[in-house]
């Protein structure tokens, strides 16, 4: 069946057909208000018109609108304005020209370089991640919903099945099966309730495409999809590709867990990893560089009870940065799950802009924001310039329970130190 293009609806000039799926035809239309170019999204005529899933399809049309409408974000696509006009259902968004979506890249013989996917996934994860904060889960993340423009940007579409979390939901959904399949995490296909892991664990299927050029459940049919979804480890990437860098591999992992527990709380845990998989493509380590840095942590107090097992395991998956003298390193008030080890160097510590002390190599910095999950206290400035150990709240949930318990031992340990300082500093001054 062929809906008539109409020459207008609403405000809006209808210019031409530009696309159709299964929630509804597109069209390029004009603002004549606003003097701009928009798409135009209409409901199909026949599915409105059904007596037994009319009512559902029309309220899940108009929720695009609704919880896409509540999102301002460069990445995702924006929503101006939803109405109806006599028969006609239709939602008006932002016109992306020229894009075309990612599906093309996940193919073998159209693969992205890493840094590229790296990049999108990056962007799509913080943009994830926000979406999540403001109370949206997609539900509905898949190569053809990721737009990029000829510009290069990322833009994250198609909230038809979106679902805005509310304070009675309790942060969670009991859902039916919605979404696609090929692109859904376990929870989606049982039919459990889910939260917004959902989206990362879609968003791990992507990644593995743009990786691989294949999907990392590969099924014939639709039952044994469902089965290798919920119950088959994908294979490695280095089936596929002998070069992959392991921390591509430990991402990847980590993202298509089962079990949501095990798998990236939020968006930005994943940004954190993929920044860390960034900085090692752009500089590539010898073995030599890697066991300094090993014997360089090896020497300080703070690792003085952790075996050289756990330490190869940090020095491997943790950013290592350096900064200038006056550069900052933390913001007060700033938001992070990430904690700092100072390897050389000296740092102020500034409260409200006041001087408050200094910390030098050894010290630790950042933690009570990696522990409270609040945000930070006190900002961090280096006095000289610095080399530091940046360690995410994603790398301590990976290590073992051992290494875990040596971590908050230091933690502990430091705090009660800073305490004391902080008791004799006041006993001093109102003596």
């Amino acid at each position: 069946m062929t809906d008539a293009i109409p020459e207008k609806l609403g405000k809006y000039d209808i210019v031409r057909q530009i696309g159709r799926g299964s929630m509804g035809i597109v069209y390029e239309g004009y603002d004549p208000y606003e003097k701009r170019r928009v798409a135009v999204k209409v409901a199909l005529a026949e599915s409105l018109r059904d007596k037994e899933v009319g009512p559902r399809y029309r309220k899940m049309f108009f929720n695009e609108a609704h919880t896409a409408g509540r999102l301002r974000h460069p990445n995702i696509v924006q929503m101006f304005d939803a109405g109806v006009d006599g028969d006609a259902c239709y939602i008006v968004m932002e016109l992306v020209d020229h894009a075309e979506t990612l599906r093309h890249y996940c193919r073998a013989k159209n693969l992205l370089p890493y840094k590229r996917v790296i990049e999108i996934i990056f962007i799509c994860a913080k943009t994830l991640d926000y979406a999540h904060r403001k109370g949206v889960i997609h539900r509905d993340i898949k190569p053809s919903n990721i737009l990029l423009t000829q510009e290069g940007m990322v833009k994250i579409s198609d909230f038809s099945i979106a679902h805005l979390m509310t304070a009675d939901t309790a942060n969670t959904l009991p859902t039916g099966f919605v979404g696609s399949p090929r692109y859904m995490s376990p929870e989606q296909v049982q039919e459990d309730t889910i939260t917004n892991q959902t989206d990362l664990f879609s968003l791990g299927i992507i990644m593995y495409e743009l990786l691989t050029g294949s999907h990392p459940f590969a099924a014939d049919t639709f039952s044994r999809l469902i089965h290798k979804i919920t119950n088959e480890a994908p294979p490695p990437l280095r089936t596929y590709r002998s070069d992959m860098p392991d921390i591509l591999e430990k991402i990847i992992f980590h993202s298509l867990q089962k079990l949501p527990a095990k798998r990236y709380k939020m968006g930005l845990n994943l940004a954190a990893d993929l920044s860390l998989a960034f900085d090692h493509l752009e500089q590539p380590e010898t073995e030599i560089e890697i066991k300094e840095k090993f014997n360089t942590i090896r020497d300080l107090d703070f690792f003085a009870d952790f075996s050289d097992a756990e330490l190869w395991e940090i020095v491997r998956a943790c950013s290592w940065q350096e900064f200038a003298a006056g550069e900052v390193i933390i913001s007060e008030g700033g938001m992070d799950d990430s904690f700092f080890i100072l390897l050389d160097g000296v740092v102020e510590v500034r409260k409200n802009q006041i001087y408050v002390g200094l910390l030098e190599a050894g010290d630790c910095f950042g933690e009570m924001g990696y522990l409270t999950k609040a945000g930070r206290s006190a900002s961090i400035v280096a006095r000289t310039g610095v080399s530091l150990m940046k360690i995410n709240a994603t790398l301590i949930e990976q290590v073992s329970t051992e290494c875990q318990l040596h971590f908050t031992r230091m933690f502990m340990k430091t705090l009660v130190r800073r305490l004391a300082d902080t008791t004799s500093l006041l006993a001093a001054q109102s003596g």
